[in-house]
């Protein structure tokens, strides 16, 4: 059936009305700010990282983890179940109910971490994901050989190779905020970064309560010890631990250590007799590492093993700067400053 007159009257006075509405939006689109714009007008964005440009033309839908350092910021702006692989160690232990069982979902690609926590894992297994981005460098897989190949990669920035000169709190809050604009949920980046800043105040309130007695703050040291005997790292001045024993009330031993982690000898261990021990780990048994202590030579006489005050704790509750170093903040106060 052929349309009416009037009927073909409508069609051709919308085919003459399009066009002019469009030039129309097309203008007004051009005096708004892109941010503002409807639709897709908060891409492309640009973030730095590992002092280089990385840039989003769309909202990343397809994630690999090559470290689990983002897993945290990851869950609060919910976009964890993105994540469509592993590689690496994932401390469940020191994850809520719900974010391990989130991680535990996730298919593994295996991977080798060596003794100091270092992944190195399989190109072609990484490319098969087809990912719009990789969290997290591997040895044999950085961003250099990503980007040739067109995937973007973001890395926290303690672990770049500059590293943060003087890391603290903000940190946390700063890389929230870069993954909540990657990803479009920057409302949800600013509602978990205010509940972290609550929690931090609220622990230096408690500190400050416990210690304002004291005379002299107890001493405290951050290892990375290796289970079975080796080598002993030390966080200094340019690590996560430095703001973090500061916040929970203790005076890091490796203050003068300018460089983030270092490896010490059991004599300079010894002598400088902390009296609190935090022995971090990336996979493995809690008690384990606890007793592992007894592997070094020396530490038998040292203040925080004589006084049983040694605490060990999944890595990523000190370092990098992630909000899980809010939960580590609190687990030291917890158990040191009663």
């Amino acid at each position: 059936m052929h349309p009416s007159s009037r009927s073909r009257s409508r069609v051709l006075s919308a085919a003459v009305a399009l066009p002019i509405l469009g030039l129309l939006l097309s203008s007004c689109a051009q005096d708004q700010d892109p941010e503002s714009a409807g639709g897709g007008g908060h891409y492309p964005v640009t973030v730095s990282s590992c002092g280089e440009d990385v840039v989003f033309e769309q909202e990343p839908q397809r994630i690999v983890l090559l470290k689990s350092a983002s897993v945290p910021a990851l869950h609060e702006l919910g976009v964890l179940d993105r994540v469509q692989a592993k590689a690496g160690a994932y401390p469940l232990e020191s994850y809520d109910e719900t974010t391990r069982e989130e991680v535990e979902a996730i298919p593994s690609l295996g991977g080798d971490v060596d003794s100091s926590g270092h992944l190195s894992v399989s190109q072609e297994a990484v490319m098969a994901q087809e990912p719009d981005v990789v969290m997290g460098q591997a040895e044999n897989l950085d961003a250099s050989a990503l980007s040739s190949v067109g995937i973007p990669l973001l890395e926290e920035p303690a672990l770049c190779p500059g590293g943060i000169e003087d890391p603290g709190f903000d940190d946390v809050y700063d890389q929230l905020r870069l993954y909540g604009k990657v990803f479009d949920r920057e409302d949800e980046a600013e509602k978990s970064v205010g509940e972290l800043e609550d929690r931090v105040a609220t622990v230096e309130q408690r500190v400050g309560e416990a210690t304002a007695d004291q005379d002299e703050p107890l001493t405290a040291a951050v290892l990375y010890p290796t289970v079975g005997g080796g080598t002993t790292y030390a966080y200094g001045a340019h690590s996560m631990a430095a703001p973090q024993l500061e916040a929970a009330g203790l005076e890091n031993v490796f203050a003068d250590l300018d460089e983030r982690v270092a490896e010490v000898t059991p004599e300079e261990l010894a002598g400088r007799d902390p009296d609190v021990l935090i022995l971090l780990y990336s996979e493995g048994d809690a008690r384990e590492v606890e007793e592992s202590i007894a592997d070094i030579p020396g530490t038998d006489g040292i203040s925080a093993v004589v006084e049983d005050r040694v605490l060990a704790m999944p890595m990523n509750m000190t370092e990098p700067a992630t909000p899980q170093a809010v939960d580590g903040l609190e687990r030291i106060v917890e158990e040191f400053q009663q």
